[in-house]
């Protein structure tokens, strides 16, 4: 009898794994978004001295340029930590810049243009794109930025790798520029404006402060583990039940 329930535990499991792939990354609509968002970044000047901080082994030099606050609503994200992300970890030996987290706010999210648009993160940049002019129309260009965020501290560094996309963010710190000499020399700087476009357009920020505003999806994002969950407890009943012997 035991043994006949591993079949439909498996089979609920990958359901429940496949529906969260599927969801859990929904953007909410925009009613559901907090007035918060509706704000501008805010950026000032700054006249903070260069401080060095240590991560992953490496000293680096951090220099700030503004002060700098966002609050938006996260439509994708890179974890520089990720095994595959050799240019972060092998080829730069970058181990300060914690996540890259793709927002927008304003005047993005007083319609749902976003909703039909696909947006995606790679190494370095932040990518949205539709099939739909329309669409494009209406959606802000200006009101999206790709944040590569700075963090040594452990709280802050679980709370930003804690974010996904969905969840609803508010960010401060610095505007900076960084480098260390540890190997091979590297030195990264900070686009200063959110209007440019391409190389060198991402906004770099020394992370003081980090707070989810609003989590999405919980529901579907705990799917998956309970799916792993069925799937292995599926697997153990079956491999342990008695075998069944038919009789004499």
């Amino acid at each position: 009898m035991v043994a006949r329930l591993s079949g439909p535990l498996v089979m609920a499991g990958l359901l429940a794994i496949a529906a969260s792939l599927w969801m859990r990354h929904t953007l909410p609509e925009p009613h559901q978004t907090l007035p918060a968002l509706q704000a501008e970044p805010l950026q000032v000047a700054e006249s903070r001295q260069p401080f060095t901080a240590n991560a992953g082994g490496v000293t680096y030099t951090v220099r700030p340029l503004y002060q700098y606050r966002i609050q938006g609503l996260v439509v994708s994200r890179h974890d520089a930590g990720v095994w595959w992300d050799v240019l972060h970890r092998k080829d730069w030996n970058d181990h300060l810049n914690v996540v890259d987290l793709c927002l927008i706010w304003g005047a993005n999210l007083r319609n749902d243009a976003y909703r039909a648009i696909r947006f995606w993160s790679e190494v370095y940049t932040c990518n949205a794109g539709t099939d739909s002019a329309q669409t494009w129309a209406r959606f802000d260009e200006n009101a999206l930025s790709n944040n590569h965020l700075l963090a040594s501290d452990p709280r802050l560094v679980r709370v930003l790798r804690s974010v996904r996309p969905g969840d609803q963010v508010a960010l401060r710190g610095y505007l900076a520029e960084y480098a260390h000499d540890h190997g091979r020399p590297f030195r990264r700087g900070t686009s200063t404006v959110r209007t440019d476009r391409g190389n060198g357009a991402c906004e770099t920020i020394w992370v003081t402060q980090a707070e989810v505003l609003r989590t999405a999806n919980r529901g579907w994002r705990a799917l998956l583990p309970a799916g792993v969950g069925a799937i292995v407890l599926g697997v153990l009943l079956w491999w342990f039940a008695p075998l069944q012997r038919p009789a004499d």
